[in-house]
């Protein structure tokens, strides 16, 4: 565990990972090189349906300072530029996407051992605003998470949060969508050498007064070969298998089934990760 509470967007990361990263029902392919100065340039496509999506990232490191720049179908382009450690504990973001250029933004990321604190401002006349912070420490953290419009005069996201993590047990209670929204999850790891654990989140809107109720685990076929599967209160059942087969290249095939509907074709991803 790390020293401090993170930011608010670690509160429920793990539970959200094991539940939801790495699932697809598309197919991708990943390449990164890099050159002999140390730019590393990252291609993606991306095939969803009979639409294909393709993007180009070029990334620069000099000593603190990280330079990404990314180029889509779209001819959409997205610069970020990251200062780290700029002063003990803070991270300055800058990131703007062209020919968009009301979405200038400007971060600031402040770890502290007993806080943790996010703020962002959008660079134009009438920008949005928002700021998220954690109080706490690596085992207790309060949290809250709120965006303001300056042109509608109005709060446009409110949320709060609450964790609770020890060795191997993380909770994590979050009060999302101005108050509509109560989930809670868990994270659990059963064995630190398999790298097996089993995790749960339940959300319920007031609104609808609906239940989403998802449950999954993980679990190490060996050091190069890890499997995992969910399962849904709607009869969604999705599991996959990714196999690292050389370092940092990861190999995943991934299937979706709806129990409640087996007349129903089963959906496949593939995802090919390939790094030097």
């Amino acid at each position: 565990m790390g020293k401090g509470p993170g930011l608010y967007s670690d509160i429920g990361k793990k539970a959200r990972d094991l539940l939801y990263r790495d699932y697809q029902t598309d197919h991708k392919f990943t390449i990164t090189t890099y050159s002999p100065t140390g730019v590393a340039i990252t291609s993606s496509g991306l095939k969803k349906g009979d639409l294909f999506l393709a993007d180009v990232n070029t990334q620069l490191k000099n000593k603190n300072i990280t330079t990404d720049i990314k180029v889509d179908t779209n001819s959409n382009l997205l610069a970020t530029v990251t200062v780290d450690e700029a002063a003990p504990g803070l991270k300055t973001i800058f990131s703007c996407r062209i020919p968009d250029h009301s979405s200038a933004k400007m971060e600031l990321q402040y770890l502290h051992d007993y806080a943790g604190i996010c703020t962002s401002v959008g660079l134009t006349a009438n920008p949005i605003v928002n700021f998220s912070g954690v109080l706490g420490t690596n085992v207790l953290a309060l949290g809250t998470d709120v965006s303001f419009d300056t042109k509608a005069g109005a709060i446009t996201k409110c949320n709060a949060g609450l964790s609770f993590t020890n060795a191997d047990l993380i909770t994590s209670l979050n009060l999302n969508d101005k108050g509509d929204a109560l989930s809670a999850s868990y994270y659990h790891i059963v064995s630190p050498l398999t790298n097996t654990a089993v995790g749960a989140e339940v959300t319920h809107s007031f609104s609808t007064n609906e239940n989403t109720i998802t449950v999954g685990t993980q679990h190490q076929l060996d050091p190069l070969t890890t499997v995992k599967a969910r399962v849904n209160n709607f009869g969604k059942a999705t599991a996959l298998i990714q196999h690292e087969w050389r370092p940092k290249s990861l190999f995943t095939i991934s299937g979706e089934v709806d129990t409640k509907a087996v007349d129903k074709s089963a959906k496949f991803g593939l995802a090919l990760a390939l790094k030097p």
